[in-house]
């Protein structure tokens, strides 16, 4: 049994994250910006906690005492939302001597074959290019500056199925493919697989 603290529990992926870790047995901290919100958290022995990934004190607080960390955390509007969460993870995370971090992606940072990022690739939606840009200076942050940390960055190959159940496997691909698509419960198994095994790499991780 390990200690896993989970950021932006409240959502699709880290609701299922939560469930997926206490489905194996872990003890959880799920962390959100308001626990009154998400009672149903609190269910099966896990901890709810407030906090707020882009500060490195509630970081350093909320991960002391854990074996990793998952970040499925997100936000749209801020552009620097996902680089100040990636610094608070980097130095807080250090503070809690915690150095394993499993963060959720996207599949537009993702190369096609020819190298190219599907956000790159013509044609791709102008509406969606900020809140992807965003994204992408978080993992550049992670990239530059994440030191000894021991991270994985997960992203779906295409799309979620949003309606999909969970089929208990999942397969790594080398590029990004537009008509693949993973439920949020098969992709917390990557999460948690991730977690459980530390591998002293840091690399961007297609699923579907």
């Amino acid at each position: 049994m390990s200690r896993f603290v989970i950021f932006g529990a409240g959502g699709r992926a880290g609701r299922q994250a939560v469930a997926e870790a206490r489905r194996r047995g872990h003890q959880v901290t799920a962390v959100v910006r308001d626990p009154s919100r998400y009672g149903g958290l609190a269910d099966d022995g896990v901890r709810v906690a407030a906090g707020d990934v882009t500060d490195v004190a509630d970081v350093a607080a909320l991960a002391a005492g854990h074996d990793a960390a998952i970040n499925t955390a997100a936000e749209v509007g801020p552009d620097d939302f996902f680089t100040n969460a990636a610094h608070a993870l980097i130095k807080g995370l250090g503070q809690a001597g915690v150095d394993r971090l499993v963060a959720a992606g996207l599949a537009p940072l993702l190369p096609g074959p020819d190298g190219t990022r599907l956000l790159d690739q013509p044609g791709f939606p102008a509406e969606y290019r900020p809140f992807c840009l965003a994204h992408a200076d978080g993992l550049a942050a992670l990239r530059t500056q994440g030191g000894t940390l021991d991270w994985v960055y997960v992203s779906p190959a295409g799309d979620f199925d949003h309606e999909g159940e969970r089929t208990g496997r999942y397969e790594i691909r080398e590029h990004v493919d537009p008509t693949a698509h993973i439920s949020y419960a098969d992709f917390a198994l990557v999460l948690l697989d991730e977690a459980e095994t530390p591998r002293h790499h840091r690399i961007h991780l297609a699923v579907s």
